[in-house]
């Protein structure tokens, strides 16, 4: 989810970091996630390797604090569990509540407003977001989101990326592992409360482009800040299916399995 150090942005200073050539992605080892017994035992394994190994800061458990603190008012429940457990419990509420998909998306973009003043993300869009095209904004917004996000997402770095203009420039943010998937398990938490929300508030109340491309194989996520998100039925990752390890679809083929036919879902 969202950065929590925005104003510190204006402190920030940028050097000449974008051309006009593409540089080259930063790419991560995948894996897959299978479902027979032996190849999942395996893919356990896999797993525990390769699970990022970011060690909290001083200010890592306050962020948690603050941004649970502010779910928890949305939802109007909060979890027994201590910690990132219990951020992830309140998260599958948030879920739950929704009427649907939009309805989620919305509360959850309700939720990243509420972290910062008002006056701030309005001052950034006016001032900062115009500056040359866009590129100053997008740069400041990729570093604070890699300095002060990693409690949530786990270790990340600030790379270059593509730009519509033809331009390649270091506003993009790869996540190695995101612990938000992988402790959610579930693709419907990340897009309906992570992906479609981010990209919604930093578009619409700071007035920067953002494109996010969850890996649903390996769990990595790049940011793409100054690109536009495609429209929902030209993006992909809105139609990828259910992890194999998200409890409720284990839960969904358990009951199927024991019944002679499979009703639509959607009747």
């Amino acid at each position: 989810m969202r950065p929590l150090a925005l104003p510190r942005l204006l402190t920030f200073s940028f050097p000449s970091q974008c051309s006009l050539r593409s540089k080259s992605r930063l790419k991560s080892p995948g894996f897959s996630v299978l479902s027979s017994p032996i190849q999942s035992q395996a893919t356990e394994a896999t797993n525990t390797d390769l699970k990022s190994e970011y060690k909290p800061g001083i200010f890592d458990n306050l962020f948690l604090a603050l941004f649970r603190n502010k779910m928890v008012q949305e939802v109007g429940w909060d979890s027994e569990k201590p910690g990132y457990d219990g951020l992830i419990e309140v998260a599958n509420r948030l879920m739950m509540n929704g009427r649907s998909n939009a309805e989620t998306a919305e509360a959850a973009v309700r939720i990243l407003r509420s972290l910062f003043p008002p006056f701030l993300l309005e001052l950034f869009k006016m001032l900062i977001a115009p500056i040359d095209g866009g590129k100053v904004a997008s740069m400041m917004v990729a570093r604070v989101t890699a300095l002060s996000c990693q409690w949530l997402m786990g270790s990340c770095t600030v790379n270059s990326v593509d730009l519509p203009d033809g331009s390649s420039c270091t506003t993009g943010v790869f996540v190695e592992r995101c612990k938000y998937l992988e402790e959610s398990k579930c693709i419907g938490i990340c897009i309906n409360t992570c992906k479609l929300p981010t990209q919604a508030f930093f578009k619409d109340y700071m007035g920067v482009p953002l494109l996010m491309e969850p890996n649903f194989s390996d769990y990595s996520c790049q940011f793409k800040f100054g690109v536009s998100p495609p429209l929902p039925t030209e993006d992909k990752t809105l139609k990828e299916p259910c992890l194999d390890i998200c409890p409720n679809a284990t839960r969904r083929r358990q009951i199927l399995e024991k019944c002679e036919t499979v009703q639509c879902p959607k009747v």
